[in-house]
């Protein structure tokens, strides 16, 4: 396996890390609801499902919704 011969300096680790950095996510503002949404992603406005600016479900209720905690499984 293949070893360092020299130590890497700091301001040459540095400089190879330097285009490591988080990019802004692409936020979008509907033109139906005005609500602020990421682009290619589904969203909630008052209650309904939307995705690009057209209602696809109505009443929208999660699926994965919390179940209620029993204080009686003790």
């Amino acid at each position: 396996m293949a070893h360092p011969k020299r130590r890497t300096s700091s301001a040459t680790r540095d400089k190879r890390r330097s285009h490591y950095k988080l990019t802004p996510k692409a936020v979008t503002l509907c033109a139906n609801t005005g609500e602020l949404h990421l682009r290619h992603k589904a969203y909630v406005v008052d209650g309904d499902l939307y995705l690009n600016g057209k209602v696809a479900i109505k009443d929208y209720a999660p699926v994965a919704a919390a179940a209620p905690l029993d204080s009686d499984d003790e």
